[in-house]
């Protein structure tokens, strides 16, 4: 059976591709394409942009070419002159079969030559000679320069694909450049059947760009509905006289001679054929310019869409010609005109591909700048959930989600505004933190000149985890404090660091965005007095600096107090997508972690992710795809494995997804810091995505990820080359995290769930400090009776106000590793208060498939907090009871296990209990 690409083919019309992609040559889709009926190809800087910087697929040529000590713009050349020559060698076998009439590549002259023809001459010469290939075109512009151009490389027997035509007149040139070249060639002794030519005829944006006029000029007046009528029709219309005027003039008296000695027509390529407009037929540039010795290029997405729904008619480019020229006729009736349209056209055009090709020598300078440690590659084995994820992004390439997303466009979520608009500043944060960088590198010398040993953060959630996942990574650089981050309010824990520390030698960094967050205020009580005690209350002020919003409290209280400085971070940034902001670049800086190399991979990542990349090539977007989609598919628990250095990392990942996705009875399930397991015992509602650093010992987690991907499991592997790439995997993060709400249809940006347990929390705290009873604990239910109720898809919470300790951890993975032998289910960890600020979130808004343990500890020994009724153990109590009732509130499934004595020895227990 025909399909419908042959069904054109026997109308006379060619198909080509509009696209190119290293990956899709070499994976033989192209060559598949082929046999379908594709016989051609075209590209421009555009479409190179996206392919070079927006995939893996050329990293190893960038780096050899680069290596031999190439520019970014002789890399590009030599990226791209591969390709077409890989490209034309696939259509050899189309060219030979239609005797040089079809089955040809295109590749562009520099946007730059745009408006110089003997420059466009000679590097369309230069590049026929190094392609060295019968079937390539050269595209040339059909700008006023671009004309004696084309007619100059014609006469020399060089094949042209002239671009950018939009106006009746400009074509009308670039014809009479195509035959006077023929003829040129045929005097000097050429022959002109060894030559051919393509007239690209763009035609939706002539479209967008006069639906736009007829719109300013409609209304309810008289005359509106006639301009209505006119809304779609000007491009096909605009095609159809061009068609009109090819016929009659390769009819002329004027070609018969060269059409006599075997010359070719120049045959008229229809271009820009992708549908703008949402609301016309994605075909409908297809459909309609059907006609002999005509082409079509099309990019991936119309070429999809004709194959499925495309109705190949006869010569439907012929039809209603005179109405056509009607049609352009009503338009300048109307005062739109076409030539003014036209010209701007040509105009865009230009620049855009420019534009274009600025962005993609800039790209390659920085891609070649972060390849020098092979960062953040991807591969994906997907256990046949492939077609999930690539139906998630063929919508998101649908609804141009994107370009919308770099447009801070709030439609892409919620049609309400609240709580997203003002939350997409980390977006392009990165480029103001460059700004920064030296006044950062400064303070931290002069902290580092008076002599601290420590840089203790004081925050909670998005405000300190960023910072906690740095300071697992990088360590203690030589000469520069010590990076720890507070974030507990157990007692045990408050304790321990004061003890670990010298408070007179520590700089503490009080973190909040708002200011008003409970915890980072009663920690900065408690270590005030402290330092006043070592350092005296007039010095205290200078260990001290905040980072929060301007206009805050905390910004008054650092004024009031004297702290040593007040950094004051963009104030459209949400706390858990804040780390390539202040709040994880100045304690970063602190620690002598090269800040100005992170915010270089956020860079890169952000223009990955950019919005001219397609979602199938952006990584971001297709990481959240692929999050989003299983998830839609009841792969809802995101399991990350990571390389030892990259566990602060997992912590940090685990905060952005479940705060971000779990409203509104949805969500992903972050799982992280999991033991590993006989991969038997593993559900089907995973998705393991392993981050593995180049030089940790992976020997335990590759056997691990590797027996994942042999069993079925959907697996992704990100490979981080150098430390300092975490700045892009960040900036990963948080663009797939928020393409991911868009495809499972939330707001990243809210956190509507999480202020029950506050409130509950502060109506306790009020009720004890008013003369009533401190928040009383008890034993709910038990473990057993909780895994009882365990179904398919549900996964164990296990939130734990204890001290955070290597003992305690070994002993809850134990308990995680019988949990899912013998039940089958996920398993996380939380230590509060912390989780109450991530996970806590889709524990109350996400699905019900949670069940929920808590473990609390009978506290033996307390810590006051200065001018304060109640005590850590108080408050922890507090927010612990806090978050039970709010989850049983929520009817969840819960239980609670009060510990008396030492937590691992409990923790044990529970492993015994549930093994038994």
């Amino acid at each position: 059976m025909t399909n419908s690409l042959q069904e054109l083919q026997s109308l006379g019309q060619s198909v080509w591709f509009d696209n190119i992609r290293r990956g899709f040559i070499k994976s033989g889709e192209l060559q598949r394409l082929i046999d379908m009926g594709v016989s051609g190809l075209t590209s421009n800087p555009s479409i190179f942009e996206k392919a070079i910087t927006g995939s893996a697929d050329y990293d190893d040529a960038l780096m050899r070419l680069a290596a031999a000590g190439g520019s970014a713009t002789e890399i590009f050349e030599g990226l791209a002159i591969e390709d077409i020559r890989d490209a034309a060698d696939l259509l050899l076998p189309v060219y030979e079969r239609t005797a040089g009439g079809d089955g040809f590549a295109s590749i562009e002259v520099s946007p730059h030559l745009a408006r110089d023809a003997a420059g466009t001459v000679a590097e369309a010469r230069r590049l026929h000679s190094e392609l060295g290939r019968p079937n390539v075109m050269i595209k040339v512009p059909a700008t006023p320069e671009g004309i004696p151009a084309i007619r100059a490389l014609i006469g020399e027997g060089i094949n042209v694909n002239v671009t950018l035509i939009f106006s009746l007149d400009a074509y009308a040139r670039v014809r009479d450049a195509y035959i006077g070249g023929l003829e040129d060639l045929a005097q000097a002794g050429g022959n002109p059947a060894d030559v051919a030519s393509v007239a690209s005829f763009f035609v939706s944006r002539v479209d967008s760009a006069i639906d736009g006029r007829l719109e300013g000029l409609g209304g309810a007046g008289e005359g509106a509905s006639d301009l209505d009528g006119l809304m779609g029709k000007a491009a096909i219309a605009n095609a159809k006289v061009a068609y009109r005027d090819f016929r009659r003039e390769f009819a002329s008296d004027r070609f018969a001679p060269l059409q006599g000695k075997g010359a070719r027509v120049q045959r008229p390529l229809w271009a820009s054929t992708s549908t703008k407009n949402p609301e016309y037929s994605d075909v409908l540039y297809v459909d309609t310019l059907i006609g002999r010795d005509t082409v079509n290029t099309m990019p991936d997405v119309t070429l999809t869409a004709f194959l499925e729904h495309g109705n190949p008619a006869a010569d439907t480019i012929e039809q209603d010609i005179d109405d056509a020229a009607r049609t352009l006729e009503a338009l300048e009736d109307a005062g739109i005109s076409l030539r003014q349209v036209t010209d701007g056209l040509l105009a865009d055009g230009v620049k855009a591909f420019a534009d274009s090709y600025d962005t993609l020598i800039a790209n390659i300078e920085d891609k070649r700048a972060r390849l020098a440690g092979r960062v953040g590659e991807v591969s994906a084995e997907l256990g046949g959930c492939e077609l999930q994820v690539d139906a998630a992004i063929a919508r998101l390439e649908r609804d141009d989600v994107m370009r919308r997303i770099w447009e801070r466009d709030h439609t892409v979520w919620k049609p309400d505004p609240t709580e997203i608009a003002d939350r997409l500043g980390w977006l392009t944060t990165h480029g103001d933190m460059r700004e920064q960088v030296a006044g950062l590198r400064a303070f931290a010398d002069e902290i580092r000149g008076e002599g601290y040993a420590d840089v203790v953060v004081l925050g909670m959630g998005g405000s300190s985890l960023g910072a906690e996942a740095l300071a697992r990574l990088f360590g203690r650089a030589a000469g520069y404090p010590r990076l720890r981050a507070l974030d507990s309010t157990v007692p045990e824990a408050v304790r321990a660091l004061a003890d670990d520390i010298d408070c007179a030698k520590t700089l503490f960094v009080v973190a909040s965005k708002s200011g008003s967050t409970i915890e980072p205020n009663m920690f900065y009580k408690h270590f005030r007095g402290l330092v006043e005690c070592a350092v005296g209350a007039d010095a205290a002020g200078r260990n001290f600096v905040a980072i929060c919003d301007a206009g805050t409290a905390l910004e008054a209280l650092a004024e009031a107090d004297g702290f040593r400085r007040a950094f004051i971070n963009p104030s459209d940034i949400g706390g858990r997508y804040s780390v390539q902001s202040l709040f994880g670049l100045a304690p970063a800086a602190l620690a002598g972690i090269d800040v100005g190399a992170l915010l270089d991979s956020v860079g890169a990542m952000s223009r990955a992710c950019g919005a001219d990349a397609a979602a199938r090539d952006n990584p971001g977007a297709w990481l959240g795809a692929a999050m989003g989609a299983l998830a839609a598919a009841r792969r809802d628990k995101l399991t990350i494995i990571t390389t030892p250095s990259l566990s602060g990392f997992g912590l940090w990942a685990e905060q952005l997804l479940a705060e971000s996705t779990g409203k509104e009875g949805k969500g992903i399930v972050p799982v992280t810091g999991e033991p590993s397991y006989d991969v038997d015992a593993i559900g089907d509602d995973r998705l393991f995505v392993y981050a593995r650093l180049a030089g940790d010992d992976a020997a335990r987690t590759d056997a691990y990820a590797d027996a994942l991907a042999a069993a079925g499991a959907p697996i992704m592997r990100i490979a981080i080359a150098d430390k300092h790439q975490i700045g892009g995997e960040f900036f990963r993060w948080e663009f797939a995290t928020a393409v991911a709400g868009a495809v499972i249809g939330v707001n990243p940006f809210d956190q509507p769930d999480v202020q029950s347990a506050k409130d509950i929390t502060a109506r306790l705290l009020a009720d004890y400090e008013a003369g009533g009873a401190p928040p009383a604990l008890g034993a709910k239910g038990s473990l057993g009776e909780l895994l009882a109720a365990a179904t398919t898809g549900d996964y164990l919470a296990i939130t734990a106000f204890v001290e955070p300790t290597a003992e305690f951890e070994d002993a809850i993975g134990r308990l995680r590793r019988q949990v899912v032998s013998r039940h089958g289910i996920a398993t996380t960890l939380g230590y509060g208060p912390r989780y109450l600020h991530s996970t806590g979130q889709i524990h109350k808004g996400g699905a019900k498939n949670g069940l929920h343990l808590q473990l609390t500890q009978a506290r033996a020994d307390d810590v006051a907090i200065p001018g304060e009724r109640f005590t850590f153990g108080l408050l922890a109590d507090a927010q612990a009871k806090g978050d039970l009732d709010a989850l049983a509130a929520q009817g969840r499934r819960v239980a609670s296990v009060v510990i008396e004595g030492d937590a691992a020895a409990a923790a044990d227990a529970l492993a015994r209990e549930v093994g038994s």
